[in-house]
């Protein structure tokens, strides 16, 4: 499904430098965004090229929106799919999402960067990823979670794919090429999206009202999982942010390095279907109240003392399972305690708070590693203890739900 929406432009403009180069540097494979959010989305258009040196790893296009337009549109989209469902949202956010990517594959001045890839195609990407999601919760009670884990499992594939193919693609037939064959793969996805996506709900059309937007945070449970899940967004993303540069700099080759993204990815598509299923079985906070704590051990518990090439990939693997449950968890809480005929916009709310997070998160830690004189131990500390404050969060909100019952099935 960006902050890094200006982030993945500047990205864009030094993949054009180094297709003019006679002698390219090896390219480093980004991230492509959906769920929304960075890079843009669902689209591996926002998939990153640059030199270690110079930039960052992308985020994950298979996490949610990252902290840019996309995700701040969620209360406007969700309302829209609330009074007229998904289908005429779905048309034309596939209209302007791969407009904006074949715009982006002819931009070379830095405002058409903007204009394309920076508004226009997120803009088309919230119009297909909160309709597509909610629609999903429609059609399942208690299977939910499974749900959202299968459909939240295909951008992870997305993650997998997208940078290899972009990679390749940028080295033999340049950026817009590539830039175009992404689009037209996206192009033939919504497609299908536009034929199968349907809500088991008629639409059920209602005045629009500030208050409907800041309603549900008067609901205690609703707004313990949007704080638990605002702070868990300041450190989800740093990892895919800053691991490629972080094992490089311990001697990791640079084209293990560059698979790291797609290893991480592949093991988020289980990530987010099999702690799914548990959850519609177990309990889908206590689920999550599971995987959010994995994640922050790990990240204090194996990522700090990691040094070798090892250490690092099993962490990204182990990682990319815990925080892939987040991805497909987050949605299946705010169903299970939500008017299912407010999924849409209840949905998009909680994403305009907390991609906040997700927006300043990433600089936050560009900030500490710079404190540190390239260091990551502080950035390290940071992910860790957000992300532990986000699960603490989670456990309140169970608490909140069904008092201190440890066997309760919630």
């Amino acid at each position: 499904m960006v902050g890094s929406s200006s982030a993945s432009t500047m990205a864009e403009e030094r993949s054009l430098d180094i297709e003019k180069s006679p002698s390219p540097h090896p390219l480093e494979p980004a991230e492509a965004n959906i769920m929304p959010d960075v890079a843009e989305g669902a689209s591996g258009s926002d998939v990153e090229k640059a030199e270690p040196a110079k930039s960052h790893a992308g985020v994950d296009p298979s996490a949610f929106p990252d902290g840019g337009f996309e995700a701040w549109l969620g209360p406007i989209v969700g309302k829209l799919y609330d009074r007229y469902g998904p289908r005429y949202l779905l048309l034309a956010g596939s209209f302007f999402h791969v407009f904006g990517l074949m715009m982006a594959s002819i931009s070379s001045e830095y405002y058409q960067f903007i204009l394309s890839q920076g508004i226009c195609s997120p803009f088309g990407a919230s119009m297909v990823f909160y309709p597509a999601m909610s629609a999903t919760g429609t059609w399942f009670h208690k299977n939910r979670a499974w749900a959202f884990g299968v459909m939240a499992a295909g951008s992870s594939l997305g993650g997998v794919i997208f940078p290899i193919m972009v990679e390749r693609l940028v080295a033999s037939a340049g950026f817009g090429w590539a830039m175009r064959a992404a689009a037209f793969l996206i192009l033939g996805l919504l497609i299908y999206a536009n034929l199968t996506v349907k809500s088991r709900l008629p639409p059920t059309p209602k005045p629009w009202g500030f208050r409907e937007f800041v309603e549900p945070l008067r609901e205690l449970p609703f707004a313990l999982v949007v704080v638990s899940s605002f702070l868990f967004f300041f450190g989800i993303f740093l990892p895919f942010n800053y691991i490629i540069l972080y094992a490089t700099k311990y001697g990791m080759s640079q084209r293990l390095a560059s698979y790291i993204i797609a290893i991480l990815n592949a093991l988020s598509v289980f990530g987010r279907t099999i702690p799914g299923a548990i959850a519609d079985r177990l309990g889908r906070f206590n689920t999550m109240i599971v995987t959010s704590f994995l994640s922050a051990i790990l990240v204090l518990a194996l990522w700090i003392p990691s040094r070798g090439n090892v250490p690092i990939i099993l962490f990204a693997a182990l990682y990319g399972f815990s925080s892939g449950a987040f991805v497909s968890l987050a949605p299946a809480l705010v169903a299970q305690i939500s008017d299912i005929r407010q999924i849409g916009v209840r949905t998009g709310s909680m994403f305009a708070i907390v991609s906040i997070a997700a927006l300043v998160g990433n600089p936050i830690g560009g900030a500490l590693v710079t404190h540190e004189h390239g260091g990551y131990t502080h950035l390290q500390l940071f992910c860790g203890i957000v992300l532990f404050a986000g699960a603490c969060f989670f456990v309140a909100a169970r608490v909140s739900l069904v008092g201190l019952k440890l066997t309760a099935k919630v």
